[in-house]
């Protein structure tokens, strides 16, 4: 299953959100043991390393980018991403583009905990512990 996966779940997990961490580590596990192909925008990148540029240094940046293409795909932000986003007229813009970006690369699922900004999304999205209950019920 391919899943697109937002930056809250990333941070949460960098950042040992709580109550947060666990959920979204458990998706990360998912991703890394390949039970689900895990893709990151590159906008996902840039935001996080934006929201957490006071923690890191350059070579922090640099770590944190090859530990998440270990383990996630990242996928490129095109022009037609844009374009598309901006035709949904969403309040949040950002969570438009990564709207387009799933769409566009196919994933069944979006993963974040913000649920809400993707009510209009064509692709259902689910907060980590959604995701996990979805699952333990289909493997029941």
């Amino acid at each position: 299953m391919k899943v697109l996966i937002d930056a809250n779940i990333l941070l949460d997990v960098f950042q040992k959100r709580s109550p947060h961490y666990e959920k979204s580590a458990l998706i990360w596990k998912l991703c890394e043991v390949r039970k689900i192909t895990g893709y990151i925008s590159v906008l996902t990148f840039m935001n996080m390393v934006y929201i957490m540029r006071k923690e890191l240094s350059s070579e922090m940046i640099n770590n944190v980018y090859k530990a998440l293409a270990l383990i996630f795909n990242f996928e490129d932000l095109t022009e037609d991403d844009v374009k598309n986003a901006l035709e949904m007229q969403l309040k949040d813009f950002e969570d438009a583009v990564q709207i387009q970006t799933a769409r566009r690369i196919g994933a069944s699922i979006v993963i974040t905990r913000n649920v809400k900004d993707f009510m209009k999304s064509p692709i259902p999205a689910y907060t980590p512990e959604e995701f996990l209950n979805r699952i333990d019920t289909e493997q029941s």
